[in-house]
């Protein structure tokens, strides 16, 4: 979060939630991961993965997902409006 506004990075997990959801903190890694082109860096996927558990915590903290029984992760009322995702 800068200065209580979404990140780009965090704009763009949501909208990957928004589209797939539930989705689980794994397969919104994946699909971060797919977003990217290949790297030659090995730590590059482990480090996305990191960043996709942090993603979901602080979209979660700002109220813009919320998690389902399920254990996935759906856009909020609040996280649709941002990023005008349909219901």
């Amino acid at each position: 979060m800068s200065d209580g506004y979404p990140t780009a990075a965090q704009k763009e997990a949501l909208r990957l939630i928004c589209a797939h959801e539930p989705m689980s903190a794994h397969r919104l890694a994946d699909a971060l991961v797919a977003a990217r082109g290949p790297s030659t860096n090995l730590g590059y996927a482990p480090a996305i993965t990191r960043m996709a558990g942090t993603l979901t915590w602080r979209l979660q903290a700002q109220g813009l997902i919320t998690e389902t029984r399920g254990g996935g992760w759906a856009a909020t009322a609040e996280g649709r409006a941002l990023i005008t995702c349909p219901a």
